[in-house]
């Protein structure tokens, strides 16, 4: 009994679920219809309910009154024949009962029969009479079974209607009285009146016609509402939708004329000035977007681009470089763990308050990784049309540190400057002060070295501004003109000029060279101005006994051809240069330099002899010979070892040089950040 419970609880279950699928269903197929199809269909069934309501009760007040007309006129012609055969009855000529009877019922097409039953109610007469013996047995053995009060009054006879397979029929019982004695009961039987019957069932059917006929129109009404309204509304809120989303292509195909006709071809040119205005706007947005790409890829600053949640959605070459992002994909990336931890802990509050539109802008400064790079790093929010609803931010990333660099060694230079003035200038102020004070008290010799000291001060003061306007003349953005020139006048020049010194000191000056030197191109004035420098700080560092050397060659040098090589082979040489140069050495047998001091030897200021020996000197001397030579997109380099000399090298291009290709060197050379050479120890 108990296995068989969930089988009974799945057979009492599967009618309630079928009933809940076909309510799901028709919900479902009436949830298809629009609102005014849904409302159309309302107002038929409503105005059919009602027109055949009022049908219905029309034809029921028809057959109503059709009943009482049937009634009273069966009435009407029971007591007309009970009159008639009363007398009859009472005298019991059944023969003339029988004529009479006969002839009335022959008179009348409504009687459908007439029944004779005595007091007893056993009928012994009737009419029509069967055509068997059989059938007039059966009608006289029958008996009528009648109200007991029916005798009591005559003029009130007992009326009723049944329905018989022939149609309905309205019985009359009338009794019959002579002479205050009751004979008996004549019944009659009454056939409806037919133009009743026939008003009755015209009403009908007209009732029928009409219901079927609305429903008729509402349903051809509902196709042509499908076909000319519904199905075009249905479309045209289709393609409206399929425009709201984006799709521009979106065209309606319906051979509908009229209002909606227009209003579909509306629809559809509409639908194409927007696909055309869409197609213009994103080329515009295409290229507005290249251009945008475009700047940003060539910013010389760092452009990161984040949305509002902090996540990287572009970043251009340079913010790349500065981060060390290059070949990375960094689109939908967390900013903070793409960063260095150092930089990423101090952008983390700047950034979460611009998330949280505490503010719309900041900004960063600091330095990391090795070596230090300092940054200037400025975030700014993005905002909608409304300026409620923050869209991304916007990250500039600014490489300060060649600044901070200038700006230290500015300091650094005014600050030496300023010591290198002062002290000449304070030695000038001391000796003409004493002179001034002490003119009398002073001999004649400590006058004269006095002034001479003073004397030697301001040739020191002199030397030392006129290497600060010639540095600052190099480092200015003035375009130096480089032309074809002879080398080996200017070396000659400058040998003329510290020949003289050369022979008190006791020094050779030497000058290797061939007879024909390759043309090359540069400044007259700024290369004469390095062989000065160069020869002079030689001179001033080589003993008595030295030699100072100068010589100039073309490099790379010739090469021997290999005189094994085949017919029909190119000639070959190992050595070989894009861009050939003309090489000038400047070699002394000075006292050298340390590893230590040259490294920081065309710094400006340093002055070897603070630590060696105590040559005066302005310290800008190499500072200038190294601004000179990157003007002529060259550097210069050397090789120097204590107690053995010192050799300075330089190459210049030669005459026939590419300009394009040495005006792109000249400014690699300005831009670089070389504040030092990499010395070269002699072996």
């Amino acid at each position: 009994m108990t296995l068989s419970e969930p089988g009974l609880a799945r057979s009492s279950n599967e009618p309630a679920d079928s009933l809940n699928l076909w309510r799901a269903r028709l919900r479902r197929w009436w949830a298809e219809f629009s609102l005014q199809t849904k409302l159309l269909a309302v107002a038929t069934l409503v105005v059919s309910l009602l027109m055949t309501g009022i049908t219905f009760l029309a034809l029921n007040g028809i057959q109503r009154d059709a009943r009482m007309s049937d009634t009273r006129f069966a009435r009407d012609l029971g007591l007309l024949l009970s009159a008639n055969v009363a007398p009859l009855v009472a005298e019991g000529n059944d023969r003339e009962l029988a004529s009479v009877a006969e002839r009335f019922w022959q008179s009348s097409r409504s009687l459908r029969y007439i029944f004779f039953a005595d007091p007893d109610g056993v009928i012994y007469l009737g009419i029509p009479m069967g055509g068997s013996t059989g059938m007039g047995e059966r009608l006289l053995s029958r008996r009528l079974e009648l109200p007991a009060d029916i005798q009591r009054r005559p003029d009130n006879p007992l009326i009723r209607q049944h329905l018989t397979p022939d149609g309905q029929v309205t019985d009359v019982f009338v009794p019959m009285v002579s002479d205050g004695r009751y004979l008996g009961v004549v019944a009659l039987g009454i056939n409806p009146n037919e133009t009743l019957l026939a008003s009755a069932a015209l009403t009908r059917e007209v009732t029928v016609a009409v219901f079927v006929s609305i429903w008729v129109l509402v349903i051809l009404g509902s196709v042509f509402n499908a076909l000319t309204i519904t199905q075009p509304v249905k479309e045209l809120l289709r393609g409206v939708r399929s425009i709201a989303g984006g799709n521009f292509e979106t065209r309606i195909a319906l051979p509908v004329g009229g209002e909606l006709g227009e209003l579909l071809n509306g629809f559809n040119t509409m639908a194409s000035q927007l696909e055309v205005y869409k197609a213009a706007n994103i080329e515009e947005l295409t290229a507005a977007q290249v251009k945008q790409q475009s700047l940003i890829a060539t910013m010389a600053d760092g452009a990161v681009l984040l949305d509002a949640d902090g996540l990287i959605v572009l970043a251009n070459p340079t913010a790349r470089r500065l981060f060390r992002w290059e070949g990375r994909n960094l689109e939908g990336s967390q900013l903070s763990a793409e960063l260095p931890d150092r930089l990423a802990m101090e952008l983390h509050n700047p950034l979460e308050s611009l998330i949280l539109s505490e503010r719309d802008n900041t900004e960063v400064r600091c330095s990391f990784g090795d070596p230090p790079r300092t940054l200037r790093i400025v975030l700014q929010s993005v905002r909608d049309a409304t300026g409620e609803s923050l869209k991304g931010i916007a990250m500039t990333i600014q490489d300060l540190t060649r600044e901070v660099e200038l700006n230290a060694a500015q300091s650094r230079f005014i600050s030496n400057v300023s010591h290198e003035l002062r002290t000449p200038l304070c030695n000038i102020k001391s000796y003409v002060e004493t002179l001034h004070d002490m003119g009398d008290l002073l001999s004649p010799d400590e006058q004269k070295e006095f002034l001479s000291i003073a004397n030697a001060e301001t040739d020191r003061l002199s030397r030392l501004v006129t290497d600060v306007l010639d540095l600052s003349r190099l480092e200015s953005d003035r375009v130096w003109q480089l032309e074809p020139m002879d080398l080996a006048p200017a070396i000659e020049q400058t040998l003329r000029t510290y020949r003289l010194n050369a022979e008190e000191k006791g020094v050779s000056l030497i000058f290797a060279a061939d007879q024909h030197l390759p043309r090359v191109r540069g400044n007259w004035d700024l290369l004469l101005q390095v062989f000065d420098n160069l020869v002079g700080n030689g001179l001033k560092f080589t003993r008595s006994g030295g030699q100072l050397l100068l010589r100039a060659y073309p490099w790379p040098d010739h090469c021997l051809l290999d005189p094994g090589t085949s017919p029909g082979e190119h000639p070959s040489c190992a050595l070989t240069s894009p861009l050939p140069r003309l090489r000038v050495e400047i070699a002394d047998t000075g006292c050298g330099i340390s590893e230590v001091d040259q490294a920081r030897i065309f710094e400006r200021f340093f002055r070897v002899e603070n630590a060696v020996h105590t040559e005066a000197g302005t310290g800008l001397g190499l500072s200038i010979v190294r601004g000179i030579l990157e003007k002529h997109g060259s550097h210069a380099h050397m090789a120097s070892e204590p107690g053995v000399g010192t050799t300075f090298w330089f190459d210049l291009p030669l005459e026939d040089a590419d300009g394009d290709e040495l005006q792109v060197q000249v400014e690699r050379s300005t831009m670089a950040e070389v504040d030092k050479v990499r010395p070269i120890p002699v072996t």
